[in-house]
């Protein structure tokens, strides 16, 4: 049999070397906030299946519609964020923005929601806000533009 380890050579006297580092820089391009992307699709996953939760889609249905759609809306850019991260930074402060919604919502699509839904809407949207921001601090530190 033949002996075909490389032991005493080094991957810098490889000929592609500066090639293997520039295409492992493009793969993981845009993945420093991929710590963000699974909690952001969770937190929009549960807020769409809160009304069913916490049952109040029959004493809150316009209000059980909307946190429906708005956790469809959070795990897709959370479902974005994973799928393209480069393109969807831009998107970080709409997260903070639909968090802050979500908590204001509760009184304004609600009529006279009880305490349950209420709390439940605010712990959303504001883990909603905190995980934009920290998607949106982390992407200025790396230099990807958010707007």
């Amino acid at each position: 049999m033949s002996n075909i380890s490389h032991t005493g050579r080094d991957m810098a006297s490889h000929p592609d070397v500066s090639e293997m580092r520039d295409r492992y820089a493009r793969m993981l391009g845009g993945r420093d906030v991929a710590l963000v992307d699974a909690p952001v699709f969770l937190v929009g996953l549960y807020c769409a299946i809160s009304p069913w939760v916490l049952h109040f889609t029959a004493s809150q249905p316009t209000l059980a519609t909307h946190n429906l759609i708005m956790g469809v809306a959070i795990a897709a850019l959370g479902l974005g964020f994973t799928v393209m991260p480069e393109r969807m930074y831009g998107l970080s402060w709409a997260i903070c923005a639909m968090g802050a919604w979500t908590i204001i919502s509760t009184w304004i699509v609600g009529s006279s929601p009880d305490l349950g839904v209420v709390l439940n809407n605010i712990i959303i949207g504001g883990l909603t806000v905190l995980l934009g921001l920290a998607c949106a601090v982390v992407s200025m530190k790396s230099g990807t533009r958010a707007a």
